[in-house]
């Protein structure tokens, strides 16, 4: 059998390179912001030369865009999976548990994704404007979903329910990761649906037509 081709072994190596990179970036985003993170500490992190981190990314904006790049695509699966979970027949506290599973995982996951996209304004502006699109995504979902669970609701009410329903979900999400993993961790994703739940449902129950309260 011949031997793999050259060019095809340097790009598996390149790919891996870049992902040691994006990893040593996303630990170094968490630990100090993106604001006062710097190529030289994203090279100690990786345990590799700036030089070589500058054969791969030519600063620290690159390197941000291309982690938010891949960090948005995956909260766009984890958005997606969300959503189709979301069975309306089911009662509140399990529809709550089923849509939010997915997005605190993929959150658990990446640590890095609320460090880069909910930091500073000195995150790079393909960033942020990504970000929002993916926000105004979210949104429109729980907009949706909101109005399919309560058709009475108009649509400015409709619109501040869903707002303040990610907000929850936004704060709460900072506590979890600020929680320790394990039963610490646990507790805090039980709090943040219970919140949730608490918030919904009085707005939802009594429009549920003739449906009897959850």
């Amino acid at each position: 059998m011949s031997e793999e081709p050259a060019p095809r072994r340097r790009q598996a190596r390149g790919e891996r390179r870049i992902a040691q990179l994006l990893q040593a970036a996303a630990s170094v985003f968490c630990r100090t912001g993106y604001a006062a993170a710097s190529t030289n500490a994203i090279a100690r992190e990786a345990k590799v030369s700036p030089g070589t981190l500058y054969q791969y990314f030519p600063n620290k904006e690159a390197i941000a865009v291309e982690l938010g790049d891949r960090l948005l695509q995956e909260m766009r699966d984890a958005e997606g999976l969300a959503f189709e979970r979301a069975d309306l027949d089911l009662p509140l506290p399990e529809l709550v548990d089923a849509v939010l599973e997915p997005v605190i995982a993929f959150n658990c996951r990446n640590p890095a994704f609320l460090a880069l996209m909910h930091g500073s304004g000195d995150v790079p502006g393909r960033i942020a404007e990504e970000h929002e699109a993916v926000h105004e995504s979210m949104l429109a979902r729980v907009d949706g979903l909101i109005e399919a669970l309560a058709p009475g609701l108009d649509a400015g009410e409709r619109r501040r329910v869903a707002a303040m329903a990610l907000g929850i979900v936004k704060a709460g999400l900072d506590l979890v990761l600020a929680a320790p993993e394990g039963q610490e961790r646990d507790g805090t994703v039980a709090e943040l649906k219970r919140a949730l739940v608490r918030y919904l449902d009085p707005l939802l129950a009594p429009r549920e037509l003739g449906a009897p309260r959850r």
